[in-house]
This record gives structure tokens, sequence and C-alpha cells, in this order.
């Protein structure tokens, strides 16, 4: 069984026991979190697709860390013009850790 979930704006693919890298929630480490916007679940021989969600359907997931991403560049250039720009980014993340779907 799997479900499409929708958390931060983004779509992420799951099934029970998967690990996935959400943008940064204001939520506890160990704390046990429902996701309610469910857009599809996936069984063995059936689909059920909602409109925008499933009704009923929520996937129960449980925050393992909070932490960064690696550093992420962006440079700036135009040749013969002495213009150079330099920026550093790192993006805050949840560790998510997918325990029951229910549906």
């Amino acid at each position: 069984m799997y479900a499409v979930i929708e958390e931060g704006g983004k779509q992420y693919r799951v099934s029970q026991g998967d690990r996935i890298r959400v943008e940064k929630r204001d939520i506890e480490e160990g704390a046990v979190l429902s996701i309610d916007k469910v857009l599809m679940i996936g069984r063995d021989d059936e689909v059920v697709i909602g409109a925008p969600y499933v009704e009923g359907a929520s996937v129960t997931a449980k925050v393992l860390e909070h932490g960064k991403e690696d550093k992420v560049i962006v440079f700036k250039y135009r040749r013969k013009k002495n213009y150079r720009r330099f920026r550093g980014h790192r993006q805050q993340y949840t560790d998510l850790s997918v325990e029951v779907i229910n549906g």
C-alpha cells in the first residue's frame, strides 16, 4: 500500500516504513504527526484518487530529526563589468518516518 501526500507545498509518494525529508516543521523530535492531505491511495489492485483529497484518509508519521541540507552556492557574474555576487544557502528540513497509512 502506498499514498501520495502533500506536505509543505510538495507531493511525496510514501509507503509504510519510508523515510522522507520535508521542509522544516516546528514540531519536537519524537512527536507523532498526522497528515490529512492525502491525494491518492494505491493498493494491490485498486487506486483511490481524491478530488482534491481522499476523504477520511491520513498518514501518520514520526518526526526523527531536524537539520540543514548541504550548502548550495549561488554565484552571479558578468564578464568585463566587475560584477560578482556570491551567496550560500542551507535549506532546513525535517526527517519523517512513515508509520501508518489509514484509508
